[in-house]
């Protein structure tokens, strides 16, 4: 561990903010400064940034007055460490990577923050992978605890080849989960290939997923899409309320008595948290994989987001400064 902080590469940096509320015209590219690290923190030159539909909903959505810093999880290499520093996976140095995540303003081409939001990068993953393992990684994590599945059981997920879809398949596997998939026809190679029983949505889904259930029917059903008739189908194929869960359409669960989760909600965060170590060893281990579909400098950020957010990116994606 290095005690002493090293001086930071460079005291600017390029970090995208939100001037205010709004949509993707809010989105501004600026110079801000690089503070040294102080105790507790690590300053890292991000190698790439992942990029989330959150981006876009938190800013299109929030209250905040002032310019908020984008970007909430990064893959890149310690260039300071503050006195007395350790990351979350222990001692920390100079030309170490790392990822983070929950981070504020993770689309900069370099940024100080706290340590308790950092790990040694699994060694597997290239840089833009990594930067897109967490966020995904830890909401499917949650899902299937909330849930309460294990071996033997089998559940429906909603949106099985998306990136949240994709890393439940793979954790799915590991518990002994049986994930039958609703994805779109050309994605059914995606849902197969990650170990899950693919069909497609769409009119006759609910019989579909009928024919592919086991006799005792399904233990849970998962939402990553958030579409009527994806919550419809869910309600009617998995009685006990307590295990059907959406990250996607709150305002139903709120008031038809299911479960929603979302990364700002204080029980959501806290597990995601613990569950960070985790995650990263199985990517390290070669078991959770994270497709990417492409790669964008980070000066073109709005256009990223506005791909991720056109649906059906293919695969996730990273800015790279």
């Amino acid at each position: 561990m290095t005690d002493t902080a090293a001086s930071s590469a460079t005291s600017t940096a390029r970090q995208w903010v939100a001037r205010e509320p709004g949509d993707l015209d809010v989105f501004e590219l600026r110079e801000v400064p690089v503070p040294e690290p102080g105790p507790g923190e690590v300053t890292v030159e991000v190698r790439a940034a992942g990029v989330n539909p959150a981006d876009a909903k938190h800013v299109a959505q929030g209250t905040f007055t002032e310019p908020r810093p984008v970007g909430y999880e990064l893959s890149g290499v310690v260039t300071a460490v503050g006195p007395g520093t350790e990351i979350v996976s222990g001692p920390v140095a100079v030309g170490d990577e790392v990822v983070a995540f929950r981070v504020q303003g993770g689309w900069a081409s370099a940024i100080t923050i706290p340590a308790s939001d950092v790990l040694a990068k699994p060694a597997r993953l290239t840089h833009p992978e990594a930067a897109n393992l967490l966020l995904a990684g830890s909401t499917a994590a949650e899902m299937l605890h909330r849930v309460g599945v294990g071996q033997g059981d089998t559940v429906v997920v909603h949106g099985a080849s998306s990136a949240v879809g994709v890393s439940l398949l793979q954790q799915a596997r590991l518990l002994g989960v049986r994930v039958v998939g609703t994805a779109g026809e050309s994605r059914a190679g995606v849902v197969s290939g990650y170990g899950g029983v693919p069909t497609t949505y769409g009119e006759g889904v609910e019989q579909r997923l009928r024919d592919l259930a086991p006799a005792e029917g399904y233990a849970a059903a998962l939402d990553c899409v958030g579409t009527d008739e994806a919550v419809d189908v869910s309600l009617a194929l998995v009685a006990d309320r307590s295990r059907v869960l959406t990250i996607a359409a709150p305002g139903r669960a709120e008031a038809e008595g299911f479960v929603a989760i979302a990364g700002a909600m204080r029980e959501s965060a806290a597990y995601r948290d613990t569950v960070r170590p985790h995650l990263v060893a199985l990517a390290g281990s070669g078991d959770l994989e994270v497709p990417l579909a492409r790669t964008y400098p980070l000066a073109e950020g709005v256009e990223a987001l506005r791909f991720v957010m056109g649906g059906h990116p293919g695969g996730k994606v990273a800015l790279v400064p």
